[in-house]
């Protein structure tokens, strides 16, 4: 069997996604060494070239275009899932300490395109945030993933909704993160895994409770209610396949991060010539 390392986070969608896949639920003929940790770890740990695979913002996917191709299939984006901006009060803050779930997050992007001030921003894992918003040690944060569905159980409030703002200022969905795999596979390779994915996808839709136990036991919240709005929220049939409608949406966020000075110009022209069908 072929060997392949491959990385995803904790939370449901991602377990979800791939459950069936990294189980052999379906057939294949590769072994996944599997490595579990938070968006920004991986996206550091692509970053270094230490995964043949892996779920990744697509803010740092654009750091790393030379290295990885990004497949259409396994990507969160949608309507009304992007990252929130919270604190103790409703205002929009014009300065002071801002926690974000790490520098190579969309989230992250989304906030230095959307707002500016005279801001400081702290890089934290994301279900850090929310204690650190509670003790005072930032003014407020962007928070996502499970955190999206229990911030207001802590009294907190939303500033502003950071996917709301973008889709109504470019009618884009919001792209927040996809898989992405080492640009040195071969061809076969990669459309292999971009197609086992989505039938890892149809399978968990199918047999919904077959992955229960195992989105448990990483969920950083395990209440069904939170779990289940969590993964209804961001697998979707743009997970499935990106279509034209989600490979847009990539490229209008390239193109605002480059006229805003926040990644490099990628010379190779239309983000849809690196993606994976």
């Amino acid at each position: 069997m072929k060997q392949l390392s491959i990385g995803y986070s904790t939370c449901p969608n991602d377990t979800y996604i791939f459950d069936a896949l990294v189980h052999n639920k379906i057939e294949h003929d590769y072994q996944f060494d599997v490595i579990l940790q938070d968006v920004e770890s991986l996206n550091q740990l692509a970053f270094k070239k230490s995964l043949d695979i892996s779920k990744i913002s697509i803010h740092a996917w654009f750091h790393m275009t030379n290295d990885y191709k990004l497949l259409s299939s396994g990507a969160a984006l949608g309507r009304g899932c992007g990252p929130l901006l919270i604190g103790k009060t409703s205002d929009i803050p014009k300065s002071g300490k801002i926690a974000l779930p790490g520098t190579l997050t969309t989230a992250a992007l989304l906030f230095k395109i959307a707002l500016s001030g005279d801001f400081e921003f702290v890089m934290m894992p994301f279900d850090a945030i929310i204690p650190a918003i509670i003790s005072n040690k930032v003014v407020a944060g962007v928070i996502i993933h499970e955190s999206r569905f229990t911030y207001q159980d802590y009294g907190l409030c939303e500033k502003l909704d950071l996917g709301q703002w973008w889709e109504e200022e470019t009618g884009c969905m919001i792209p927040l993160g996809g898989i992405m795999i080492d640009n040195q596979k071969s061809d076969d390779t990669k459309k292999n895994i971009c197609k086992l994915i989505e039938q890892s996808i149809l399978f968990a839709n199918q047999h919904p409770k077959e992955s229960t136990n195992y989105i448990k036991s990483y969920a950083k919240e395990i209440k069904d209610s939170v779990i289940n709005n969590h993964i209804q929220l961001y697998v979707n049939e743009y997970s499935l396949s990106l279509q034209d409608t989600g490979i847009q949406a990539i490229q209008e966020l390239y193109i605002r991060a480059v006229k805003n000075n926040i990644i490099p110009n990628i010379e190779k022209g239309k983000i849809s010539e690196l993606i994976i069908q």
